[in-house]
């Protein structure tokens, strides 16, 4: 795992204001497990992350988790930061507005009526799926967002 993914589970914690005792008693395991996990000595399992998530208010927190587990994961779903509900909000609808004024559906209905991406289109095909992956990441965020 890299460097800053072994430690999400560390700044989760930190910012949820629990110490690692309190931490790991309420999510039933060892001070020391949890102190692996921290580490990047271990990849916790999936159903303590989830109870993590739960515990530090931290839905981004699976994300993170099963990016750094699942390359294949990290290939198709985007990298999340955590936002406010507000910076969230606004980030998805302005890329929304951004791919409704370019009219980026309507080119995309246009490439795929013949049910082929050809050389020629492939280029703006390309850029739409990157407009529509902003949109996805900034879904995501606005899921996972704090309301702080």
């Amino acid at each position: 795992m890299p460097e800053e993914c072994r430690n999400i589970y560390k700044i989760c914690r930190r910012s949820a204001g629990l110490t690692q005792e309190a931490a790991a008693e309420r999510l039933g395991i060892s001070v020391e497990s949890l102190r692996a996990y921290e580490c990047g000595q271990r990849v916790p399992p999936d159903d303590v992350v989830d109870l993590m998530s739960i515990l530090y208010n931290a839905l981004h927190l699976i994300a993170w988790h099963a990016r750094a587990k699942n390359a294949m994961y990290s290939r198709v779903v985007p990298e999340i930061q955590p936002k406010s509900v507000l910076e969230a909000s606004a980030k998805l609808t302005n890329r929304i507005f951004a791919f409704a004024e370019s009219h980026a559906d309507r080119r995309l209905m246009r490439i795929a009526e013949d049910n082929v991406i050809d050389t020629t289109e492939r280029a703006e095909f390309d850029s739409i799926l990157e407009d529509l992956q902003e949109i996805v990441e900034a879904a995501l965020e606005l899921r996972c967002a704090r309301e702080n």
